[in-house]
């Protein structure tokens, strides 16, 4: 739940007027984001299905599926449509 919060922040500080921060702290705050939002589905899943408990593993699925839309959207805008510079269509 915090991920989107850890990813906004180097931006909100660079909207504040602190672009040390974001220039210090923004990949750091960028993995962590991601990290978090990967692994806390992955291990809940997997506590879930060790454990037996069916309505655990679907809830930590849809997290899971959650957490991979904004993963998917950095992914594709970020990497993939930036190698194409304007005016190309790749």
């Amino acid at each position: 739940m915090a991920s989107p919060l850890i990813l906004l922040t180097p931006v909100t500080a660079l909207a504040m007027g602190f672009p040390g921060v974001r220039a210090q702290f923004g990949v750091e705050f960028a993995v962590a984001a991601l990290v978090s939002a990967v692994v806390a589905p992955v291990v809940g899943f997997v506590v879930a299905l060790v454990g037996h408990r069916r309505r655990a593993r679907r809830r930590f699925t849809v997290m899971g599926a959650v957490s991979g839309v904004p993963i998917l959207y950095i992914w594709v805008f970020a990497v993939l449509l930036a190698e194409c510079p304007d005016g190309y269509h790749c």
